[in-house]
């Protein structure tokens, strides 16, 4: 075993077992004992092809105490085989037509026909190698090596939920509709996640699974009325009414951190260091659950008197960094942003939201937390917690707002396919793509690489502010709602400290690159955070 840095917040194991199946107990086996452990700090451990990583919190472990703790752990952790029966998984699948968009390339790809394809996956046995990506997204082992494909040289901005697909050497099936690079061959109409079930992913590490072809008349049966999203429900309660609901506006707290096993992304803030700010300032705990408003803020009638406080991006509606009283049946229209892209408006007593898998953040994709797990309508009724009696004094010293103008400077940690790139990445500058959003930020300029991997790596864990390079040599950094792993390669990370200015950016704006390290990193954070606790 092998023991790497993932930027400034991972520390991963990599196993070298020589058989697939050795390979698989071992990081079964290390998932476990790491698990077990229960590091303070350690706020995930994913499991990946050949690789666990153990995800931390530096404000909360030192970097060389986490290291020592993993390669202690690694060390003492036979990869013994599980004994535990695997569960056996039978998966039906249109393949082709309108549910099969990339079937014609692939078959082109590996000159064969269609019928011969379909054959080939749907007799083959999988197991699942990781849950990552989505939640319930499983990355299934044993593809014939005939089908191997690598990824879209571009990502899909939207995949259909259900959806079959092969990137590289693995296959697998889409829970929810979202991004993606792998090619599209069917569909199938069985849910793979639902939250509402005692286990809400049907597939789990370990678990073996067949595809079934069927047709399209059988496909409509098995897809049923139920299987489709419901209609959103109506959603009340009491405090704030939301008159007009903005670009893109959602609940968000600081994440739920302790899925990422599971593919259920961290989620939270896209901007934590505005939240914790914005929840100081009218005298929340920092981690309550906020508004996030992206480019052009909500409108908002207050049922009650309240205690606000903005931070993030600037909007004309609503004074910046300071606590503010608005009165009951007052309406606050934010406008739109004049400097940064999502701004956190805290409402003292914080929004008081159900919390799903610990957590009140809003992840659209699978419709999690929040307000149904959608982003705010008109006619919603955000509800308010009861709040501590007013706001404290303002923290001695505050974060200065964003401003447009000069381009963004990002520290980053050079990441595993550094190399891919190498110092072309230093000099190199990216304008922000209007394709956006808050599962990463889409970059656009001269395309780096050159010596890019064919797009069969295996899937590893990512962050927020991993930097992936598509065949396409244009980065993309992750964000709050990213998948929790990935096969595009990792050119660097931002570092946990320069988030904030990657929440802040606008299409358009231009971004640079700093090289960093871990130490340097960790200093940051510790510095962003200082001032936030220090007092009047």
């Amino acid at each position: 075993m092998a023991v790497i840095d993932v930027g400034d917040r991972g520390v991963a194991v990599t196993v070298a077992e020589p058989t697939p199946a050795a390979r698989m107990a071992a990081v079964r086996g290390l998932t476990r004992a790491l698990l077990d452990a229960r590091i303070a700090g350690v706020t995930d451990v994913v499991p990946s092809p050949g690789r666990v990583t153990a995800v931390y919190d530096p404000l909360r472990i030192a970097h060389a105490e986490v290291r020592r703790l993993v390669e202690a752990i690694a060390a003492a952790t036979p990869a013994a085989t599980d004994d535990t029966p695997a569960a056996a998984h039978e998966i039906p699948v249109c393949y082709g037509g309108d549910f099969g968009p990339d079937l014609a390339e692939v078959c082109a790809a590996h000159a064969v026909e269609a019928e011969r394809l379909v054959e080939l996956h749907a007799a083959a046995s999988y197991e699942v190698e990781a849950l990552g990506f989505l939640p319930g997204f499983a990355y299934l082992a044993g593809l014939p090596p005939a089908l191997a494909t690598p990824r879209r040289a571009t990502p899909r901005r939207l995949v259909p939920a259900g959806s079959v697909g092969i990137g590289g050497s693995q296959t697998g099936a889409y829970p929810f509709a979202s991004p993606g690079g792998w090619n599209l061959i069917g569909h199938t109409p069985i849910r793979l996640f639902d939250a509402a079930r005692t286990i809400p992913a049907l597939l789990a590490v370990g678990d073996r699974v067949r595809f079934v072809a069927i047709d399209r008349e059988q496909h409509r049966r098995l897809l049923g009325p139920g299987a489709a999203d419901s209609p959103r429900a109506p959603c009340r309660g009491g405090g704030v009414t939301v008159v007009k609901p903005g670009l893109f506006t959602t609940i968000q707290d600081l994440g739920r951190p302790g899925h990422r096993g599971s593919g259920v992304p961290l989620s939270g803030a896209a901007d934590p260091a505005a939240l914790r700010l914005a929840n100081r300032l009218v005298g929340n705990p920092e981690a309550a659950a906020a508004v996030e408003v992206t480019l052009l803020g909500p409108e908002l009638r207050f049922d009650r008197d309240a205690v606000v406080a903005l931070a993030g991006a600037v909007f004309p509606g609503v004074a910046w960094g300071r606590a503010v009283r608005v009165a009951a049946g007052e309406t606050l229209a934010l406008g739109h942003a004049v400097a940064g892209c999502r701004g956190v408006l805290a409402i003292a007593g914080g929004v008081a939201v159900e919390p799903v898998l610990g957590s009140r953040s809003t992840f659209v994709p699978a419709r999690l937390g929040g307000l149904c797990g959608l982003p705010l309508a008109a006619g919603d009724v955000i509800p308010i917690g009861a709040d501590g009696g007013g706001p404290p004094p303002s923290p001695a010293r505050q974060p200065a707002p964003p401003h447009a103008g000069a381009a963004t400077i990002l520290r980053t940690i050079p990441g595993a396919d550094f190399a891919a790139c190498g110092d072309a990445l230093w000099a190199a500058a990216h304008r922000t793509s209007s394709r956006s959003d808050r599962m990463g930020v889409r970059l656009e300029g001269p395309p780096l690489g050159g010596d890019l991997p064919d797009g069969s790596l295996p899937s590893v864990a990512v962050l927020p502010g991993t930097v992936q390079l598509p065949p396409d040599g244009q980065p993309i950094i992750l964000l709050a709602d990213a998948q929790t792993v990935g096969g595009y390669p990792v050119i660097g990370h931002v570092i946990a400290a320069d988030l904030a200015l990657v929440a802040q950016l606008r299409p358009g704006d231009v971004v640079r690159w700093r090289p960093a390290t871990i130490d340097e990193a960790h200093r940051a954070l510790r510095e962003q955070d200082a001032p936030a606790r220090a007092t009047p």
